[in-house]
């Protein structure tokens, strides 16, 4: 097996990659011990509490008992095993998982992609690979019926967005419950405990944990995966010893008969405290899709089975604690209370423990949600955040200042309001189905574009984890004025904030869309304006792949004079998780080449930092320098048509040349092989002179760059038309407004200096 190519670059042997990989493999593994199983394994903490609540506590028998066992273990196995590891992980997106996840696979393969400045060339990308397989008649039907209803890319857009907001809600939830379940315990041996003692308790707790956050994923697993160790070794010994002296029989409850048993015999009630069941696998709609995906880039190359094996194995290890003692109380720390040895030598313990599980627990959640707000901003959904990589070594690792706190504001917001863990396991429930079945329609949809399979394979596979999850949602949707509210209120305020934020992202987009500048305009205005040209280089950004900028022309109308070399810089998100850097610039040549003009676009994946690490300048400069030797080289080559298109009018030339540019295959290996020569620029005029024999344009380029670099920004606000509803107004004279001044600004994000940069305003209405 050859080692990847990247790995031949750094001078790596294939022994020391083979060494690494086996090396990140064990570590990946001990840490999804400390992020991935923690929320799977600390279930016990409230499940059974949340499911015998209300009038169902007044059912003691062995039956009721069998049938919420029933319940749980085959809701376990069919949804966390059968469609979540071996269905949902299997329709991963380069490694990554989760709702944005399938969402991308849709986009890539049905063209359902709203974001603006979608090109032919990025299809060319690595990671955009699509299947070759023909599509069937079932695949080329969806296609056809959302390439005619565009309403259609919309709305699944919103579908997606309701599945990310609920699994927001839900890291507000599971910190919160865990936390709380886990402190509440205490009350079992210290019966006179008042309840404010063990909220303020629980608060500490939480804020030490978000406290943490900034440590970053790779650091809390390390600390976080002995501890889990523990707990797993804690449920198992201590169910193991309740089956062995209580109820040998409790594995019948394995047989589905007593789900029909405990649902005649309950009715009503019983059908209601699915809710509380459901609870049993909440960390299978985020650990599994997110948490492996904020753990496992690297583990992307091994097998999906592999990947799947471990799961199951730990997943039923996470379900081995079986309470099987009717006559005592059914939550778990009671169950402690009972079992081996004396209570005082076995409670302490496990209390302690279990305390620190119930934070392991959370952090998953909170991973994921940083995960999922990153994804959010690269598509427009959200407002601009600063996102840090806390690990150099595994991509994928973030952590978002912003969003942490807010999580912990939230997560203390609903511990001191609610106080009962009952009703958050209500609340809980609801935003746990939600994303459930969002996947699973998603799904389905996956398994016709993406997979080319049968359309009756599809729908049994909606028809029966669906109405499984409906059953649940029911179940939770009955307990929304018992605390089953709060997500709901959550989810809608997201939505609003992120349907809000791209509307007027879009409407921006659309703007400068239909106000694009003329370069013949611009040209011809030249000698009445007194147009000139100043050294250095000028960088515009903008939000245009095609065409010259509003701000452009809003710039030279007002100070009639721009740089030497002009590079229109358009910096877009791509519906890929990343794009390598040998693939992140896109050069070409805007109007004739007298006019010194360029366009870079810079394109980034879902996933990645939309920052620049490295020096942007030099390496911009290198990649122009190539693009005009290349040009120039290939210029004797090109056809008589297309060279007469890249010598047309202004306006047309610049089409041409970015058409030739796209489709050159010279000119796609110069901008990959662009950093080769990366040290070359930085270096003196001199040294630069002597070592690179450089043409007549190349120098001139060089000698701007060493004038300087003058960044242009455009600074719009957005204000909604006087003919606008009140609603309108509000969302966007308001709302969008408050979001656009306390997001992150464009200079910051893309690391523009301060002592380079210009600003143009201009307001839009929408």
């Amino acid at each position: 097996m050859n080692p990847p190519a990247e790995f031949v670059e750094q001078g790596i042997s294939p022994q020391n990659v083979k060494r690494a990989s086996c090396m990140s493999v064990i570590t990946l593994a001990y840490q999804s011990l400390g992020v991935v199983y923690g929320d799977l394994s600390t279930s016990p903490l409230y499940v059974y509490k949340t499911t015998f609540s209300g009038k169902l506590s007044l059912h003691e028998d062995d039956e009721e008992i069998y049938g919420v066992l029933s319940f749980i273990f085959w809701t376990f196995t069919l949804i966390a095993l059968v469609k979540y590891i071996f269905f949902v992980m299997s329709a991963d997106d380069n490694g990554e998982g989760g709702t944005f996840a399938l969402y991308s696979l849709l986009c890539r393969h049905a063209k359902l992609s709203i974001l603006p400045n979608q090109q032919a060339t990025d299809e060319k990308l690595s990671t955009y690979a699509t299947e070759a397989s023909a599509d069937t008649w079932q695949s080329f039907a969806l296609k056809s019926f959302f390439e005619k209803h565009p309403r259609f890319h919309k709305m699944l857009l919103i579908f997606v967005l309701l599945g990310t907001c609920m699994a927001i809600g839900d890291g507000v939830l599971t910190p919160t419950i865990s936390v709380l379940s886990a402190v509440s315990g205490v009350k079992v041996k210290i019966t006179g405990l008042h309840e404010n003692y063990i909220v303020i308790i629980s608060c500490v707790i939480l804020v030490g944990l978000f406290s943490l956050q900034h440590h970053g994923t790779n650091r809390v697993a390390f600390l976080f995966a002995p501890i889990v160790t523990a707990w797993l070794l804690c449920i198992s010994s201590i169910g193991i010893y309740n089956i062995f002296r209580w109820n040998r029989h409790v594995f019948c409850a394995i047989s589905p008969i007593y789900m029909l048993k405990f649902l005649k015999n309950t009715g009503t009630e019983g059908w209601v405290s699915l809710g509380g069941v459901v609870l049993s696998i909440t960390g299978t709609s985020l650990t599994l899709p997110y948490g492996y995906s904020a753990l496992l880039e690297e583990w992307a190359r091994y097998s999906t089975m592999k990947i799947s094996r471990e799961a199951s194995t730990k997943l039923y290890q996470a379900r081995a604690k079986l309470r099987s003692k009717v006559e005592d109380c059914y939550w778990f720390f009671s169950c402690v209370n009972v079992t081996m040895l004396s209570a005082e030598s076995v409670f302490w313990p496990v209390f302690i423990v279990a305390t620190f599980a119930a934070v392991v627990g959370s952090q998953a959640v909170i991973s994921a949600t940083f995960s999922m707000i990153s994804q959010c901003c690269a598509l427009n959904c959200f407002p601009r955040v600063k996102i840090v990589h806390t690990s150099s070594k595994i991509y994928g690792q973030i952590y978002i200042p912003e969003v942490n706190w807010m999580l912990m504001c939230l997560c203390l917001a609903v511990t001191i309001g609610l106080r009962d863990t009952n009703m958050m396991g209500h609340a809980y429930g609801l935003a746990v189905t939600s994303v459930m079945f969002v996947t699973t329609c998603l799904m389905a949809l996956v398994m016709i574009i993406v997979w080319k399979k049968k359309i009756i394979i599809a729908v049994a596979f909606l028809l029966f984890f669906g109405s499984i999850e409906m059953l649940y949602i029911s179940a939770s949707v009955y307990k929304v004025p018992e605390g089953g509210w709060i997500p709901l209120v959550l989810s809608l305020i997201f939505m609003a904030v992120m349907y809000i934020w791209n509307y007027g992202t879009m409407k921006k987009h659309q703007f400068d869309v239909e106000n694009k500048v003329s370069m013949n305009r611009i040209v011809s205005l030249g000698p009445s304006l007194g147009m000139v040209r100043v050294p250095g280089i000028g960088l515009v950004y903008s939000n245009l792949a095609i065409g010259v900028p509003a701000v452009f022309g809003h710039f030279v109308t007002n100070l009639p004079a721009f740089h030497q070399v002009l590079v229109f810089v358009c910096v877009k998100s791509v519906q890929v998780p990343h794009v390598s850097e040998n693939e992140r610039l896109l050069i070409s040549r805007v109007g004739l080449k007298e006019y010194g003009m360029f366009r870079c676009i810079v394109r980034y994946g879902y996933k990645d930092l939309q920052q620049e690490n490295y020096d942007f300048e030099n390496r911009l400069v290198s990649g122009i320098v190539q693009f005009v030797e290349t040009e120039e080289e290939s210029a004797s080559k090109l056809t008589s048509e297309s060279f007469g298109e890249f010598e047309n009018t202004a306006f047309k030339g610049f089409v041409a040349s970015e058409h030739s540019y796209t489709n050159s295959r010279h000119n796609e290996k110069m901008v990959q092989s662009s950093c080769d020569i990366q040290a070359e620029v930085a270096k003196t005029g001199s040294e630069r002179l002597e070592n690179t024999q450089l043409k007549h344009e190349s120098l001139q380029i060089l000698k701007a760059k060493e004038s300087g670099v003058a960044y242009i920004l455009g600074h719009s606000h957005a204000k909604a038309k006087k003919s606008s509803s009140i609603i309108k107004k509000i969302a966007i004279n308001v709302v969008y407004t408050f979001l656009s001044k306390n997001s992150r600004e464009p200079d910051v994000v893309l690391n523009v200096p301060h002592t380079s940069l210009l600003e143009v305003g201009m307001i839009y209405y929408v």
